[in-house]
């Protein structure tokens, strides 16, 4: 016979379970865009916003000093071109950085892991993804 005061946790859990994936249903958004409705949980989302820009450029330029640092270099931050995030145990920013490299511009993609309630922020990657062909 099983001990009543067993089930009790077991069934809160399994409520608790059916809350938060019927809040995340899939005519539910996880992108801030309004038309994003068939995106999963842990997908990854366009950064959009003029408040989020000036975290971006934050994360942007902590990704190229963590960079520089690594690789005794001195890529020379420019602009955000193109941000995305995902979210895991944290955050996850997919940066496109445009950079001042030996004189020319190139592009960057970076990838910086975020738990702001630990204050941690980690770069996870930064590589080059192709030359700028423009002046801007």
């Amino acid at each position: 016979m099983q001990n009543p005061n067993f089930r009790q946790p077991l069934l809160f859990s399994i409520a608790i379970q059916i809350l938060f994936f019927n809040n995340f249903s899939t005519e539910s958004t996880f992108c801030s865009e309004p038309m994003a409705t068939t995106t999963t949980l842990g997908g990854v989302c366009p950064s959009h916003g003029s408040q989020k820009s000036s975290e971006l450029e934050n994360l942007a330029r902590f990704a190229d000093d963590e960079h520089n640092k690594k690789e005794n270099v001195m890529v020379k931050f420019v602009r955000v071109v193109k941000a995305s995030e995902q979210v895991v145990a944290g955050m996850l920013h997919y940066l496109t950085v445009e950079a001042i490299d030996a004189g020319k511009k190139k592009l960057y993609e970076a990838k910086i892991w975020v738990k702001p309630w630990v204050d941690f922020k980690e770069l996870q990657e930064f590589k080059h993804a192709r030359d700028a062909d423009y002046s801007s």
